[in-house]
């Protein structure tokens, strides 16, 4: 089912296998954890964020984000994605920078298990944050600066996850 009406346009519809490859992986094994995440393509032309969370060695995280580029935001109210989820809470991001570490601002889903939501992420109620903490004093997040698309699971329960996106568009 396509989220594309005569005011968004496509970012992802993962038709093109080739598109995972515009997602890459940064974990808490940055900073000594084990937890595992990964983007992978998957039936029904969707790209899969799956993988496993660990608490040891103070980690707790995974995440997939696009490489950096101009998504050519600006004038857009914002994204609206496409996810069946398993039921955990993850977070839509955005970064206006190519940085692997930094300031990123969040949006906050919970998912439904096994259960397909169109979400709104309208880009006046992103939150920006550093390592889980919510920043104050910060510049409201500006659309046409956004360079990094992700997910982040952060939900602080071991185990399995799997969130399947089917697409990702921007309104207006």
């Amino acid at each position: 089912m396509s989220l594309k009406t005569d005011t968004t346009r496509t970012i992802f519809n993962f038709e093109d296998k080739g598109q995972i490859a515009q997602w890459i992986s940064i974990n808490d094994n940055v900073m000594g954890g084990e937890s595992k995440g990964k983007a992978s393509f998957c039936e029904n032309n969707c790209l899969l964020f799956s993988g496993s969370i660990s608490l040891e060695n103070n980690g707790g995280f995974a995440s997939v984000r696009t490489l950096p580029r101009d998504f050519e935001l600006g004038g857009y109210k914002g994204i609206r994605i496409r996810v069946k989820g398993d039921g955990r809470a993850y977070q839509f991001r955005v970064r206006v920078d190519g940085n692997i570490d930094g300031m990123a601002f969040k949006h906050d889903l919970q998912t439904v298990e096994n259960t397909w939501l169109d979400i709104d992420l309208p880009f006046e109620s992103f939150l920006p944050t550093y390592r889980g903490k919510i920043l104050k004093e910060v510049n409201p997040l500006v659309a046409g600066d956004i360079r990094q698309l992700g997910f982040l699971i952060a939900d602080k329960k071991i185990g399995p996850f799997k969130l399947i996106v089917d697409e990702i568009v921007k309104f207006r």
